[in-house]
């Protein structure tokens, strides 16, 4: 048996521990610009470690993360989370006052649709 590498690629890591779909994606958002403990990096192929600082944005949130360990498989969410530890933990999103709310059990009516239509076209 071999011992666990101490070292891996960035996107391979990304990928390990579930902050994107797949490796490609990952390997895009490494090309777009990460910064890996300050230092901006351009390479998927970009080796880390553990005790490494990630600054990536995802979607529209932009996280810090510590690479506590690296892992050997992309296996299920509670094993992938142990990998890093949040420095940033996401904000709880407040829902705006100002969107009308849909009923339990009940679909939004036309004008409701078209209320929320013009709210999300003007956030875009």
């Amino acid at each position: 048996m071999s011992e666990a590498p101490s070292k891996l690629r960035l996107d391979k890591w990304l990928w390990q521990a579930r902050f994107f779909k797949t490796r490609s994606l990952a390997a895009k958002v490494v090309g777009g610009g990460l910064r890996v403990n300050g230092l901006s990096v351009a390479k998927p192929a970009f080796s880390v470690g553990p005790g490494d600082v990630l600054t990536f944005a995802q979607g529209k949130e932009v996280r810090v993360i510590r690479i506590l360990a690296l892992g050997e498989r992309r296996g299920p969410a509670p094993e992938a989370q142990a990998l890093y530890a949040d420095l940033d933990p996401p904000k709880a999103r407040v829902p705006d006052p100002s969107l009308p709310v849909a009923e339990a059990g009940g679909r939004p009516t036309k004008r409701d649709r078209r209320i929320m239509d013009r709210q999300r076209d003007r956030l875009e």
